[in-house]
């Protein structure tokens, strides 16, 4: 049995409540009183069908896409738990564990829980993800937590290292399953999963409802409750969707222009792959365009700084990698750009996902080249729909030129007008001398005559510098015997050879001995040819010795 009473149904949708306010749904008193404070009053769909089982004690399988409140759908619940059942949490462990396949995700999970429980002074809870120095993160787990967010990849780091101990957990949530998947976390689930208790409360949630997902959701849910805001695999209602079939060479121009626009308020920006995203931010910087990527080779605090500048307003385009966006939960997103069409389906409803949030408008624009038309048709067939085509603007080209024109951004480390240095590995060009006016030639000779004359060299006649000798000319200097250095004659026979010998030795005037002609002779590599006929460093048969 889990935390809570469980009740016995059958496996289905939870029964819809007409529930229009947070009193209704009997929250723990302490959770009611933040979501008073914050300003929250009316649930949404998914915290009015969610909430209800939860606190039942039900496992729960969620579909939900992103924006929805599913956030808040889990975590109401939970803290309401924790709140009504207060006790000292397990040491190097938690109460609650909460799963996210990112490391933005996890981070704007943790704060989310921290904002709901604000007047639970108790309340303790941290988040554990990569990129960041784990001592700190282990230091936080020594005291013990009621809630942990963590990411699969360190909570596995962190296990392997005994410094985390999950058999008290009570409560369990995958949050963007279908992600988790995705990323190849699944393996990472199922290594997690021993270390939990059997008996515990699993709550899992989805954007999207695929064969896989229903296969991992049956390994980990007891008799779940099923709740649904909408068909599985659909975008957000309030989400006005839109393509343009443009070249791949042509797409640079068109997000400038479609950048440009007074309308778009923020906007994101997806590419498909990480140098994708720097490529993009460095174009549009030639155009005096300013933006910033997210992908997995930035640092955490880049990512986090920015996210928090995009935000915040300082910057109005983000451009990110899929798996980066995942967390990104920010209001006022008023245009998503499909830069590049994703290859998987799924991948195009979260990336929509993050516009039209919390019921408000918003609008979605893919960039399809000829090379992206199969994704295009894939992505149709899952969303059972046809997206709309928009024509390329009037006169494109001639506008796309006016944008090229437009300055450059500065770069952060210079001031405005600077100009780069010339690159010393390129030639120099000769400046052209520009002709001087007769006032100029006057005055030029007037300062050559005023300049001081040189006086004649002393030990020349004619006052001039003595000539130096003639340098050695790289030739052979002959000896005394007439032989150069390398011991032959200027006829180019060898010394002390006969015309028909072939050389190399030479009679010595004093033994009669043959004697070698100079330098020393290299001794032999080991298993390689020596002058004693051997090969291969094998020794000769010298047959048996007794």
């Amino acid at each position: 049995m889990g935390p809570f009473a469980r009740v016995s149904s059958h496996y289905g949708h939870y029964p819809k409540v007409s529930m229009t306010d947070f009193e209704s749904l009997n929250l723990a008193a302490p959770v009611q009183k933040a979501l008073e404070k914050l300003g929250y009053t009316t649930p949404t769909p998914i915290q009015q069908q969610a909430i209800p089982g939860v606190l039942a004690g039900r496992d729960l399988m969620g579909i939900a896409q992103t924006g929805t409140g599913k956030t808040a759908a889990f975590s109401l619940p939970l803290l309401s738990h924790i709140a009504n059942n207060e006790m000292e949490p397990p040491k190097r462990g938690a109460r609650a564990l909460i799963l996210a396949p990112t490391r933005e995700l996890a981070s704007q999970i943790e704060t989310s829980v921290r904002d709901y429980g604000n007047s639970m002074p108790y309340l303790r809870t941290t988040v554990v993800f990569g990129g960041v120095n784990i001592a700190r993160q282990i230091k936080k787990l020594v005291r013990g937590n009621d809630v942990l967010v963590a990411t699969p990849g360190r909570l596995i780091d962190l296990i392997d290292r005994k410094d985390v101990r999950l058999g008290d957990v009570e409560i369990l949530v995958l949050d963007e399953a279908d992600q988790m998947m995705d990323m190849g976390f699944i393996h990472a689930l199922r290594k997690i999963i021993p270390h939990l208790p059997e008996q515990r409360q699993t709550l899992f949630f989805s954007a999207t409802m695929t064969p896989k997902i229903k296969k991992l959701a049956g390994q980990f849910l007891t008799n779940p409750v099923s709740v649904s805001v909408a068909p599985p695999n659909t975008t957000a209602d309030k989400v006005d969707q839109s393509l343009i079939f443009v070249d791949k060479k042509e797409k640079q121009d068109l997000l400038a222009l479609t950048l440009l626009d007074p309308d778009i308020e923020r906007a994101l920006v997806f590419t498909r792959t990480k140098h994708g995203a720097d490529r993009v931010v460095k174009k549009l910087a030639r155009v005096g365009i300013e933006s910033l990527a997210i992908h997995g080779n930035k640092s955490q605090n880049n990512r986090q700084r920015a996210l928090q500048k995009f935000r915040d307003g300082e910057i109005r385009f983000l451009i990110a990698t899929d798996v980066a966006a995942r967390g990104i939960d920010i209001e006022g997103i008023s245009h998503v750009i499909n830069y590049e069409v994703p290859n998987v389906p799924e991948q195009y409803v979260h990336r929509i996902g993050r516009t039209a949030r919390a019921g408000r408008e918003g609008k979605a624009i893919a960039f399809v080249d000829k090379e992206e038309r199969a994704y295009l048709k894939d992505i149709q067939k899952l969303l059972k729909q046809t997206i709309p085509v928009l024509p390329l603007p009037e006169n494109f080209n001639a506008k796309a030129a006016e944008v090229n024109k437009r300055p450059a951004l500065p770069r952060p480390d210079q001031p405005e007008g600077y100009k780069p240095r010339q690159d010393p590995r390129r030639k120099k060009q000769k400046r052209q001398k520009k002709p001087k006016t007769a006032e100029q030639e006057l005055a030029a000779a007037n300062e050559q005559d005023a300049k001081p004359q040189r006086p004649p060299h002393a030990k020349s006649p004619h006052g001039q510098r003595p000539k130096h000798k003639k340098k050695y000319s790289g030739k052979p200097r002959n000896n005394r015997d007439g032989q150069d250095r390398d011991g032959q004659k200027p006829g180019g026979q060898k010394s002390g050879s006969h015309p028909g010998q072939k050389g190399g030795h030479s009679q010595s005037h004093t033994s009669g001995k043959p004697k070698r002609s100079g330098g020393f002779k290299r001794k032999p590599k080991p298993g390689g040819k020596s002058s004693g006929g051997r090969t291969h460093g094998r020794p000769q048969n010298r047959g048996n010795r007794r």
